[in-house]
C-alpha cells in the first residue's frame, strides 16, 4: 500500500512539476505555423512614404548563423543530401514524434562509456532551436529544453516529415563565408562546390553532412575529418539508403572543396591536401549573387526591419502572400545613409550602424546595418539589433535632467577626483580642481565633472529619465552609468535625441504605416503615433542648445569634439561617444527634421586602433548621411519656446530660462550635496599648500570622450582644489560672433551688442586673483587678493555676503576680461 501511496505521490509531484513549467514556459510559444514558408509568393512589395517602390519581401527562415534568403523545396535538394544528413543527424528521424527519447538515452551511454558527447536533439527539435527559438538557440538551459520538446511536438502533428525536413535544410548552418554566413543546402553547395543543391554527387553529399556538427573547424582540416566520410557513408549502407557499391564509389570519388589544393589515389586516399584560398567560400558566394542581378540587396536592412516589425502583427502568411506594404522610409534619406556607409573610411575590422528618424512622429527614415561593399551585406542589423555601450554620447540626458531641475549652463561643478571606491578619470588622466560650467564640461566630455552631476542629480532619477527615452539602464550600473556604460543600438539613440528637436516629446520609433493584401483589404494601419512627454519644451531647447554648443562652441584646434558634424545653412546639435579600450565610436546628432546616430566598432567586439576617434570616424559618416537627406528639401529651423533668453557667460553665448537667468551661477561638488552661490571673488579658489590630489599626466592617448574608468583605488583623503600655478592652459582663440540667422550653425540665436563680444587676451603666466568693487556711478575697480588658505575639506565656494551698491550694473556675464581672475574656459592642455 505504501508503494503505491508513494507513486501517486510521485505521479503527483511530476504533474505539478509539468504544470508549473508550462505556466512559466509555455504560455507564451510562438506559433508553429510560421515555419510554412516555402509556399507563400514572396511578391509582398514595400513602397516608401512617397509611395516610391522600394523592393519585395523574400520569403526567410531564421537560423543561429544567420537568415536564409534562398529557400528552395525538397525536391530541388539532391536525395544523396538528403539521405546523407538523415542518416548523421537522426537516424531515428522517420520513426519519431519529434523527441527521440532512445537516441538521446544513447547519446548518454555513448558519452559516458566513451567519453564521446554525441548530439541527442533530433532534426525536428534543431528546426525549432534554429528557428523558433533562435533567440534562446546558444543557452543551454531548462526553459530551452523544455520549450524545444514541446514546440517539436507541435511541429510533428502540424508538417508532415518531408516537410519538416525540408525546412531544417534550409535553415542549418554550414560555416563562415567570412562576411557572410553559409546557412542552408543551396547557399552551402555554392559556397563549397559552385553548383546547385540539386546537382550534388553522394561524394559531396556526405561531405557536407559530415562538416555539419562544427563546419568551421572540419573545413580547415580535410585530413583529419576525411574518415568520417568513411564511417557516414557505412551507416547509410546499414540503413539501406545507399548500397555498398554506391558507398565503395563514393569513397574513389574526387571532390574538391572551395579553397583546397587536393590530389587522390585510385583507392580513395589522398596523396596531399592543402588549404590555399578559405576566401574562395565568399568569392563563390559573391559570384552566386551577383548572377542574381544588381540590387537584389538594396535597402536590405529596411527591409528587415519591416518584416520584424510586422511579423507579430500580421503573421508570416499575411507578410509574405502578396500585397502592399507601406512605410515610413524617406528613400532620399535611405539612398543617403547607403553612401555615407559606402564612402565611410574605417579601420581595419571595423563595421558600422546608421539609423535616421523623424522628430515628429518617430518614423524611421533609414536604416544601414553594416559597412556596405559592393557584395551582399550581412544580415546581422547594427542599427536595430546591436547593443553597444554609447559613452560619452549619454552625457546630454544627464545635463538636461540637471536643467530640468532648475540647474544652469552657467552652473559649475568641480572638476577633481571623486571620493571612493569608483575612480573615473577624464579623458587625458588629468584634472584642474576648478569648478567648471555645465557648458563647458559638455563640450569638453569631461567625465569627473559629469559624474558629480550624476552624484548631485541622484541616479534613481536618471534611471527613470533613460527609461521614459526607450532606454534600458544596466542593473547596479552606479555612477558609471553617467559616462556611458548604458547599452543601446542606433536607432534607439537616434529616438531618445529626437526629443530635443521637437520640444520634449519622446516617439517610440516606427517602420510601416499600412499594409493591404492582394485585393487592397487593409490588414494593418499604423495608430497614430502616440508622444510621451520627457521634457517640458523649455528644458528642451536648453539641453539642444548645449547640443548646438557642442558642435559649434570650439574649433578644431581648440579641442571641438563635434567640428564635422557641422552642416553648412543647418543648425546642428549632437554629441561624440567613445567607450573604454576604443571599442564602440559614437556620434548621435538631431536638425529640425531629421535626427540620428552612427555607431562604428568591430562586429565580434574588441579594441579598434589608438588613432580612431569619434569625431573623426562616425561623426562625418553621420554628417554625410544627414546632409544627403535634406539635400534639396526646404530648409527649417528649431521652434524656439516662450520664456528663453540669453547671456553670454565666459565669451559663450548660453540660453536661460527667463526667470533665472538674472541669478548668480550654483557651484557643486557632487559629493556632500552642498552648493554656493559664486560671487567675483569666490570663483577662484585661492592658492594653497601643494596636496595630494594634483593634476595628473596623461597616461596613454585616449579620446576626448573615452570613459577612461582606471581600477577602483581607495581615497584616503578630501580633494582639495589646484594651486593655480600647477595647471596651465593654452591661449584662447578670439571669440566667435553668434549670428542671429534662424539657418546658423550658431549655437545660439541672439547676437551679442559689440559691448558682449570679448575677445581674450594671451594668457598670463601666473593669473592673480582679483575683486570687483562697483562705485556709486557703477565704474567697477578691481583690486588683487590676498591668497587665502583652502579648508581643509572638500571645497564648497561660500557666498559672498556683502551687499553691493543697488545702482552698480550686472556684471555677472558678459564683462569679464581673461585676467581678472575668473576661468576662462579654454581646452585642457594637451587636448
Amino acid at each position: 500500500m505504501r508503494f503505491f501511496t508513494g507513486v501517486g505521490v510521485v505521479l503527483l509531484l511530476g504533474a505539478a512539476g509539468a504544470g508549473g513549467l508550462w505556466y512559466t514556459w509555455g504560455r507564451d510559444l510562438p506559433s508553429v505555423s510560421d515555419l510554412d514558408v516555402l509556399e507563400f509568393s514572396g511578391q509582398t512589395r514595400v513602397y516608401d512614404r512617397n509611395n516610391a517602390l522600394i523592393g519585395t519581401l523574400t520569403p526567410s527562415l531564421s537560423s543561429s548563423g544567420g537568415v536564409n534568403r534562398d529557400l528552395i523545396k525538397l525536391n530541388e535538394i539532391s536525395p544523396w543530401l538528403q539521405d546523407a544528413v538523415v542518416t548523421s543527424e537522426d537516424r531515428r528521424f522517420f520513426k519519431h514524434n519529434g523527441v527521440d527519447f532512445i537516441g538521446i538515452t544513447r547519446g548518454l551511454i555513448k558519452g559516458i562509456l566513451k567519453n564521446d558527447l554525441e548530439g541527442g536533439s533530433s532534426i525536428t527539435q534543431q528546426v525549432v532551436k534554429n528557428t523558433l527559438l533562435a533567440d534562446l538557440n546558444s543557452a543551454r538551459t531548462a526553459e530551452r529544453k523544455f520549450k524545444e520538446a514541446v514546440l517539436a511536438y507541435q511541429l510533428e502533428r502540424s508538417f508532415d516529415k518531408k516537410q519538416i525536413l525540408n525546412a531544417y535544410l534550409n535553415v542549418i548552418y554550414w560555416g563562415d563565408g567570412g562576411r557572410s554566413d553559409i546557412v542552408g543546402a543551396e547557399t552551402a553547395s555554392r559556397a563549397y562546390f559552385r553548383k546547385g543543391a540539386s546537382e550534388l554527387n553522394l561524394a559531396e553529399s556526405v561531405y557536407l553532412a559530415t562538416i555539419i556538427p562544427a563546419p568551421n573547424r572540419r573545413y580547415k582540416s580535410f585530413q583529419a575529418f576525411r574518415p568520417l566520410m568513411k564511417d557516414l557513408l557505412g551507416r547509410m549502407v546499414e540503413d539501406g539508403r545507399v548500397t555498398q557499391a554506391q558507398a565503395d564509389a563514393a569513397w574513389r570519388t574526387p571532390i574538391y572543396p572551395a579553397g583546397w589544393r587536393i590530389g587522390w589515389n585510385a583507392d580513395g586516399s589522398l596523396r596531399s591536401a592543402v588549404l590555399e584560398n578559405p576566401a574562395r567560400l565568399q568569392t563563390n558566394l559573391n559570384a552566386a549573387e551577383a548572377a542574381r542581378g544588381v540590387g537584389r540587396y538594396q535597402y536590405h536592412a529596411y527591409l528587415q526591419a519591416v518584416e520584424k516589425e510586422l511579423t507579430p502583427i500580421i503573421g508570416r502568411k499575411a507578410l509574405y502572400g502578396g500585397g502592399k506594404i507601406y512605410t515610413g522610409m524617406d528613400l532620399q534619406a535611405q539612398q543617403s545613409a547607403e553612401r555615407a556607409s559606402l564612402n565611410a573610411d574605417l579601420p581595419d575590422g571595423a563595421t558600422l550602424g546608421i539609423a535616421l528618424v523623424s522628430p515628429k512622429n518617430g518614423e524611421v527614415l533609414a536604416l544601414v546595418g553594416q559597412k556596405l561593399t559592393a557584395d551582399r551585406p550581412s544580415d546581422w542589423n547594427n542599427a536595430t539589433q546591436a547593443r553597444r555601450q554609447v559613452g560619452s554620447s549619454i552625457k546630454p540626458l544627464l545635463y538636461t535632467l540637471a536643467l530640468s531641475k532648475g540647474w544652469k549652463q552657467s552652473d559649475t561643478v568641480l572638476d577633481a577626483p571623486i571620493r571612493g571606491d569608483y575612480q573615473p578619470k577624464n579623458y587625458d588622466g588629468r584634472w584642474t580642481g576648478r569648478y567648471l560650467t555645465m557648458r563647458y564640461s559638455l563640450d569638453h566630455s569631461l567625465n569627473l565633472t559629469t559624474v558629480r552631476t550624476a552624484q548631485a542629480v541622484g541616479l534613481k532619477d536618471f534611471e527613470a529619465k533613460l527609461r521614459e527615452l526607450g532606454l534600458t539602464p544596466p542593473p547596479n550600473a552606479g555612477l558609471s552609468l553617467s559616462i556611458g556604460t548604458l547599452e543601446a543600438s542606433p536607432l534607439q539613440l537616434a529616438a531618445a535625441y529626437a526629443s530635443f528637436a521637437n520640444g520634449g516629446l519622446y516617439y517610440a520609433p516606427t517602420l510601416v504605416r499600412r499594409v493591404q493584401d492582394t485585393r487592397d483589404k487593409v490588414l494593418y494601419t499604423r495608430p497614430t503615433p502616440a508622444a510621451k512627454r520627457v521634457w517640458d519644451a523649455q528644458t528642451a531647447w536648453l539641453g539642444l542648445d548645449m547640443l548646438r554648443g557642442v558642435v559649434n562652441d570650439l574649433e578644431a584646434p581648440q579641442g571641438g569634439l563635434a567640428v564635422r558634424a557641422r552642416i553648412p545653412g543647418v543648425q546642428v546639435g549632437g554629441k561624440t561617444g567613445t567607450t573604454n579600450e576604443i571599442k564602440d565610436l559614437w556620434f548621435a546628432g538631431v536638425t529640425p527634421t531629421v535626427a540620428g546616430a552612427v555607431w562604428v566598432g568591430k562586429q565580434e567586439g574588441g579594441a579598434l586602433p589608438s588613432w580612431a576617434y569619434s569625431g573623426e570616424i562616425p561623426t562625418p559618416i553621420w554628417q554625410a548621411a544627414v546632409s544627403g537627406t535634406l539635400a534639396g528639401k526646404p530648409s527649417a529651423t528649431f521652434a524656439e519656446p516662450g520664456g528663453i533668453t540669453y547671456r553670454v557667460v565666459r565669451q559663450v553665448n548660453m540660453a536661460f530660462l527667463e526667470s533665472n537667468a538674472g541669478t548668480e551661477p550654483v557651484a557643486r561638488d557632487g559629493e556632500s550635496g552642498s552648493t554656493g552661490f559664486f560671487s567675483r571673488r569666490s570663483r577662484t579658489p585661492a592658492p594653497a599648500e601643494q596636496t595630494e590630489a594634483q593634476p595628473q599626466p596623461a597616461q596613454q592617448s585616449t579620446p576626448p570622450d573615452a570613459i577612461a574608468e582606471p581600477e577602483p583605488v581607495q581615497d584616503t583623503a578630501p580633494v582639495e582644489p589646484v594651486p593655480e600655478e600647477s595647471v596651465t592652459e593654452p591661449v584662447p582663440e578670439p571669440a566667435q560672433s553668434v549670428s542671429s540667422d534662424p539657418a546658423s550653425n550658431g549655437a545660439a540665436t541672439p547676437q551679442p551688442t559689440p559691448a558682449e563680444s570679448v575677445t581674450a587676451p594671451p594668457a598670463e603666466p601666473e593669473p592673480v586673483p582679483f575683486e570687483s568693487t562697483p562705485d556709486a556711478t557703477g565704474t567697477i575697480t578691481e583690486t588683487p587678493l590676498q591668497p587665502e588658505p583652502l579648508p581643509t575639506e572638500d571645497p564648497t565656494p561660500v557666498p559672498d555676503n556683502s551687499t553691493p551698491d543697488p545702482s552698480a550694473p550686472d556684471s555677472s556675464f558678459n564683462e569679464l576680461p581673461a585676467d581678472d581672475g575668473v576661468l576662462n574656459e579654454l581646452p585642457p592642455a594637451g587636448q
